[in-house]
């Protein structure tokens, strides 16, 4: 469990090299000791965690928090929002009004600007989180209202069975969906994140426009 590690990030970053691709590695159930083996051996420097209580029980041993950019990117109670507002630099499966007022709340209780990405439900799964394509306006223009959450951009969670074709129709999908949004508030779309891609579907992302991949399994080895 967990050899490789090194040789893994090595070879995604290989796989990136030249691409505006950043590289997070999914640290789910992975220990502390092996995350930062990865961060200070391996140059890691973006990580995400996807429950609250694990990142809490490892945030603190996390090496070079100073350099170190914390994501959730789990589906996120609003109960759960307090506890992670000054830990993280990016929440990416923000999919309600609900949760973008509670991160407001919290945000707003500590002086930040809480950077969000929206997590589309693009395979209209009813097992996922993640909002329908066509109510996405309306979720960006609520937040566009609120002065401590900013909205970043799109993740999403194609279906795991989906082909290779299916899933470069996805993220097609994604790239115009985030085009278009950008488009209406007149922003600069390379400021915009995207992420999609995990272990076994990253490249066929990046081809679709990703710049943010999200691997665990790739990089650390099948989880307990």
């Amino acid at each position: 469990m967990y050899e490789g590690v090194l040789e893994n990030i090595q070879k995604i970053n290989d796989d990136i090299k030249g691409k505006n691709v950043t590289l997070l590695a999914v640290t789910k159930t992975v220990p502390a000791e092996i995350i930062n083996r990865a961060i200070l051996e391996g140059g890691i420097r973006y990580i995400g965690e996807n429950r609250v209580q694990e990142l809490l029980s490892k945030y603190d041993a996390l090496a070079k928090k100073d350099e170190l950019h914390v994501h959730l990117i789990g589906s996120l109670q609003t109960n759960k929002v307090k506890y992670i507002i000054d830990k993280v630099e990016l929440i990416q499966s923000v999919d309600s009004v609900r949760l973008v007022d509670e991160i407001e709340k919290q945000a707003a209780k500590i002086g930040k600007t809480q950077d969000i990405l929206i997590e589309v439900n693009i395979g209209g799964e009813q097992s996922k989180g993640g909002i329908p394509p066509e109510t996405l306006p309306d979720l960006i223009r609520h937040v566009s209202i609120c002065a401590h959450v900013r909205w970043r951009g799109l993740m999403c969670i194609p279906p795991f069975s989906a082909s290779e074709e299916q899933l470069s129709q996805y993220f097609c999908s994604m790239r115009k969906l985030l085009v278009d949004n950008v488009n209406k508030k007149l922003d600069n779309i390379d400021s915009y994140i995207l992420s999609m891609g995990m272990s076994h579907d990253y490249k066929i992302a990046i081809e679709a426009g990703s710049n943010m991949i999200r691997v665990g399994s790739a990089i650390f080895g099948n989880r307990k």
